[in-house]
């Protein structure tokens, strides 16, 4: 019989910098919130994150540690509402954005739908834009005007040092985001030597940017 593993959850919890008796749900709330939900859904938390910020404000170093352990250790954000995320409509998508799933704890069956619906505004505001882009070039075309670059193939066949900037890029943001993994799991799990933190990795099904299992070698080379 094939064992399946239970989700993986990372949970947030935020209170604003206001009193309590304002923010509405304080953190002791939203704790019994998520053990409440857990107890009835199952799973498995494999992280928790803390945060006194106000929902207003995108600079919120906390969450993007949660996000950023969401989306390598292929776990579901569990908040208690979707006011501890956000009420701002680009905040919300950007999740959608990265593939970052979450759950309502008050709302259980509504995460995906909520998503879908506000990814499909944002698309339907790109289609119009990608609509008013497409007319003026038509204006422009009618008009006589040469569009596009002549020499965009050239640019195509020859710049390989822009592919190399990206790929640069995209390796040091990763390595970014998984030294943030490992210094929770040293903080809050008390697991410091290499071979140890590459077992836990592992566990959380996170492989190494090119698609590894880690080793206690790949962890002495993050860390150089």
């Amino acid at each position: 019989m094939t064992h399946i593993k239970p989700l993986r959850y990372v949970a947030y919890y935020r209170v604003s910098t206001q009193k309590q008796s304002r923010s509405g749900l304080g953190l002791e709330a939203q704790k019994e919130a998520v053990r409440t939900y857990q107890q009835q859904y199952g799973g498995e938390i494999v992280a928790e994150f803390y945060e006194v910020e106000s929902g207003k404000k995108e600079e919120r170093p906390e969450f993007h540690k949660a996000g950023d352990y969401a989306e390598l250790a292929n776990a579901i954000l569990r908040v208690a509402k979707l006011d501890r995320l956000s009420r701002d409509l680009h905040f919300i998508t950007g999740l959608q954005k990265r593939g970052i799933r979450f759950t309502l704890c008050d709302l259980p069956e509504v995460d995906q739908l909520t998503i879908h619906i506000l990814a499909a505004m944002a698309q339907h505001e790109a289609r119009m834009i990608s609509q008013r882009t497409w007319l003026a070039l038509q204006v422009a075309k009618a008009q006589g005007k040469t569009l596009g670059n002549p020499k965009l193939d050239a640019v195509r066949n020859d710049n390989t040092e822009a592919a190399n900037q990206r790929r640069t890029q995209a390796q040091a943001l990763w390595r970014e985001r998984i030294l943030r993994v490992i210094d929770h799991i040293q903080e809050h799990e008390g697991i410091t030597t290499g071979a140890a933190i590459a077992d836990a990795l592992n566990q959380r099904g996170l492989t190494t940017y090119r698609d590894k299992p880690f080793t206690s070698a790949t962890i002495s080379r993050l860390h150089r």
